[in-house]
């Protein structure tokens, strides 16, 4: 027991140095986040946004760009929370291949994955909310957190998924930033005229985009919201594992066994090695002669 503990620890102490290695994530995170946050909240008009809350079925009309300013935050912590598992995936997938094939335990390595998935998630969504709340007053910070925790899960683990199935750094970070950009995009009431479509409850972030806007704008607590947010993360968490699993499997080819010498092989025997004379047996011979 005392050993899966300490293999679990070293790969979750590896993992998190190589995040703290990203420094651009670091500066992402301490200037995109509130940034991306104020930004949306100053330039956006205050003017108030009638839209019918699924979570809750209540009628509502918040100010405009406090309601980008959520959606400004969840692009925030979704696209930092996937960037920083893509890269730490790609960058450390030669290193878990190898690891993988020396016989260190698959478990442990995808168990510290996902602890630092959670440990990244919750510090960017707590930051993310303080600076909303420094911004703004939501009714229910906590639930804020909460959804933009469950959002940034989902996301980190889309990015594990990616940097373990892609080749090349730039697609994942295409994929990455198009998939949180069209996400998003159309659930917000203010850019997109369809946020009220069916079809937007199946899009990744919609449990937390929904939870969010309850934190922001009514008493309620949705916790079916939440759920649906961490099924999201289930799936995601899947094809990570599955692409994970791919991506560290053992790429050498089996070793063939020699074939049995006799008449029939192919192979070609070949003369054993002459040896020297010994010093006794090269006197004999001189007596003889």
């Amino acid at each position: 027991m005392r050993s899966r503990l300490t293999r679990f620890a070293v790969a979750t102490r590896f993992t998190l140095i190589e995040h703290g290695r990203n420094r651009f994530a670091m500066i992402l995170v301490i200037l995109f986040v509130p940034v991306w946050t104020t930004l949306a909240y100053v330039a956006m008009p205050d003017t108030p946004a009638r839209i019918r809350l699924r979570a809750t079925g209540e009628a509502l009309a918040p100010p405009g760009n406090e309601l980008t300013s959520i959606s400004g935050a969840l692009n925030a912590v979704t696209l930092i929370t996937g960037f920083m598992m893509f890269a730490a995936t790609f960058s450390g997938s030669g290193f878990d291949r190898r690891l993988a094939m020396a016989g260190y335990p698959r478990a442990h390595l995808v168990l510290a994955k996902v602890t630092a998935l959670a440990l990244v998630s919750a510090a960017v969504a707590a930051y993310a909310t303080a600076v909303a709340c420094l911004v703004w007053t939501p009714r229910q910070p906590l639930l804020l957190a909460a959804a933009l925790f469950c959002a940034g899960l989902t996301y980190g683990a889309l990015g594990v998924g990616f940097g373990s199935l892609l080749r090349r750094e730039v697609e994942g970070m295409f994929a990455i930033v198009m998939t949180s950009i069209i996400d998003l995009a159309l659930q917000n009431p203010i850019t997109s005229s369809g946020a009220d479509n069916p079809l937007m409850r199946y899009l990744p972030s919609y449990g937390a985009m929904q939870a969010s806007t309850a934190a922001g704008f009514s008493a309620s607590p949705v916790p079916g919201h939440l759920a649906i947010q961490l099924t999201w993360f289930a799936g995601a968490a899947l094809l990570a594992l599955l692409g994970f699993r791919g991506s560290t499997r053992n790429c050498l080819p089996p070793a063939t066994p020699a074939p049995p010498p006799g008449p029939q092989s192919s192979t070609v025997g070949l003369p054993a090695p002459r040896q020297a004379t010994t010093p006794s047996a090269a006197a004999s011979d001189a007596e003889t002669h």
